[in-house]
């Protein structure tokens, strides 16, 4: 019998999807939302946690982003 899991599919490069995959790990168990890891720059997740993805990586981006001191 096939077991059917509605999900997301993220797609991105390498340093995006080990941002990802540490988001994932320090949540509990009961939260983490990656259903599998298809290769090292695709994955499949939970669709409920997309706007949090999404969210968190404009957090790290900010914090990441050079402004020039005026």
């Amino acid at each position: 019998m096939v077991n059917a899991i509605k999900g997301l599919f993220v797609s991105c490069d390498i340093p995006m999807a080990q941002f990802i995959v540490n988001l994932n790990a320090s949540l509990p168990a009961s939260e983490r939302f990656i259903v599998h890891m298809l290769d090292p720059t695709h994955m499949f997740v939970q669709p409920h946690v997309a706007e949090m993805i999404r969210s968190k990586i404009g957090e790290f981006r900010d914090q990441n982003s050079y402004e020039k001191p005026q």
